[in-house]
């Protein structure tokens, strides 16, 4: 695992990448596309594995619930576009440079550990975890903790939120 430049409190690293959107396009997007959101970054080791899927699956499943709380949910994949295009909306990352970034490149075996990343509206990395390969991330876990650090910034106190 690379050491990565993204830090608990700090501006998170930015990127620029090719994107398989849901209608199938190609397109470059970055991190500063979402500006004045919350994000939940996510990486996932490969396409078409077992838990791979079960978690993109989750994570659509619960879009809305992240929209209504001004969050979007981005994934990325070291795989490539070809690959993608039978998984949408996917940054692909063939270089692997924003898995470096993030800390995540298994580099080994050129794939991502199982890394998310909750990064607040102005663009400050607020919350990091990191699995290793068999081990899925939980949805709820995820949206409770965005809920939660957006709950702090608006009230300035602490929080239990569970």
């Amino acid at each position: 695992m690379s050491s990565g430049n993204a830090k608990i409190g700090h501006l998170v690293p930015q990127f620029k990448a090719a994107s398989v959107m849901p209608d199938g396009q190609l397109e470059d997007i970055s991190l500063s596309d979402y500006k004045r959101k919350y994000a939940v970054f996510f990486f996932y080791p490969l396409d078409f594995t077992f838990v791979c899927p079960m978690e993109i699956i989750a994570f659509n499943d619960t879009a809305e619930e992240f929209k209504k709380l001004n969050c979007q949910v981005i994934r990325a994949s070291v795989d490539s576009t070809r690959t993608h295009e039978h998984s949408l909306d996917t940054r692909p990352q063939p270089k692997r440079t924003i898995a470096q970034d993030y800390g995540v490149l298994k580099a080994d075996r050129g794939i991502s550990f199982r890394g998310l990343f909750i990064i607040d509206d102005k663009g400050i990395l607020r919350q990091i975890t990191i699995n290793d390969l068999p081990v899925g991330r939980s949805v709820d876990e995820t949206l409770r903790l965005d809920q939660a650090f957006q709950f702090t910034d608006k009230r300035g106190k602490v929080c239990f939120l569970s």
